[in-house]
């Protein structure tokens, strides 16, 4: 039980890579905080998951995009597990559409930057007062924020890249005050983001393309982020750290 006594908020914690996260931090011994945005049902059963492990958590509805929402999460948090918090993985973010520049307006490029990066900034403005020394942040980037990803999806992989970028400033910012953060950039995992929004033809093809011949799993990427805000990687900040078979390198 290695997080046992720390408190950690996940953000879009309710289903595919988010609810993968609040497993397995909640399998580690940390009080989990499940954020979701518009499906109950997801977040309920993610915490029938934990509870079953015998692990605490407890869903939070909030919009992350509103900062008012963000402080009502951690205050939420702080009423569930007590004053401070100790992990904050900012899983929450989505491609919404595909749209090349031509089709796009200021008002969708605002939407998909606010969902994926802006959210993050007031996130982090929300709980770092609460951390205490020791405490580790993970956003939650993507393979686009360095290939600039798919057709169509030139706003996401900007504000992936983005917040690739602010994970680093950050780590510059943050470490004196003894509060890791790093960030993990996944490619081709099997989730309903790709269900939705990726062909299958293309899916077939990215597979083949990677050296390990398959898609990741959401269990594999939260196994990654586990050991991020672990003792073991205690001299680890500032890092985008890649999850995708082999496909692309930093």
């Amino acid at each position: 039980m290695k997080l046992s006594g720390q408190v950690a908020i996940i953000t879009g914690g309710a289903r595919d890579i988010g609810r993968a996260i609040s497993i397995k931090l909640a399998s580690m011994g940390a009080k989990v905080v499940v954020n979701y945005f518009n499906n109950e049902n997801d977040a309920k059963d993610t915490l029938a998951e934990i509870h079953l492990l015998g692990g605490e958590a407890v869903s939070v509805k909030a919009d992350i995009t509103k900062m008012e929402d963000c402080l009502k999460l951690v205050s939420e948090a702080k009423k569930a597990f007590g004053d401070e918090i100790h992990i904050l993985i900012n899983n929450a973010g989505g491609l919404i559409a595909r749209k090349k520049l031509i089709d796009m307006d200021l008002e969708f490029w605002n939407l998909v930057l606010n969902l994926n990066l802006t959210s993050v900034f007031m996130m982090h403005k929300a709980t770092v007062p609460h951390m205490p020394e020791g405490s580790n942040i993970v956003n939650v980037s993507s393979l686009a924020g360095r290939d600039g990803g798919g057709e169509g999806a030139s706003a996401y992989a900007s504000a992936k890249g983005g917040l690739m970028s602010f994970t680093r400033g950050m780590a510059k910012e943050l470490g004196p005050k003894g509060i890791r953060v790093n960030s993990v950039c996944p490619g081709l995992i099997n989730t309903t983001f790709h269900d939705r929004f990726t062909p299958d033809n293309v899916r077939e093809i990215v597979s083949s393309r990677t050296p390990l011949k398959r898609e990741g799993t959401a269990a594999e990427v939260a196994s990654v982020i586990g050991a991020l805000v672990s003792d073991e990687f205690s001299f680890v900040s500032g890092n985008n750290i890649d999850i995708n078979g082999g496909l692309a390198f930093s």
